[in-house]
């Protein structure tokens, strides 16, 4: 995993700005960047019913951005209590980069 400095935006509302992100590359999936809990305007989600499991990191829940419209139903996932081998993810959400408007990702410096 790397920090990054990343941001996301729907509907022209801020949803996350961070300076700490944590960008997770696994197998031969694209770059999912987490970004912290306390750098997402929790204000602007509504948890939702849906739920997965990933053998890997464990049991997700999801969030929508009501701002975003049926194209942000459940944008947002997080690992509330992932796996030893990716506990860097707790506290940590992410979002599906169709379902938002904008995803800013830059490397920390």
């Amino acid at each position: 995993m790397s920090r990054h400095d990343g941001g996301e935006i729907v509907a022209g509302r801020v949803i996350a700005d961070s300076r700490k992100a944590l960008t997770l590359r696994e197998a031969n999936y694209p770059p999912v960047q987490y970004i912290p809990s306390e750098d997402v305007d929790f204000s602007q989600l509504e948890r939702t019913d849906h739920a997965t499991y990933c053998p890997f990191k464990g049991d997700c829940s999801y969030y929508s951005i009501p701002a975003g419209g049926k194209k942000s139903v459940n944008a947002v996932w997080s690992y509330q209590e992932p796996f030893p081998a990716v506990e860097q993810i707790k506290g940590h959400v992410a979002f599906y980069p169709d379902r938002v408007d904008e995803i800013a990702e830059q490397c920390a410096t």
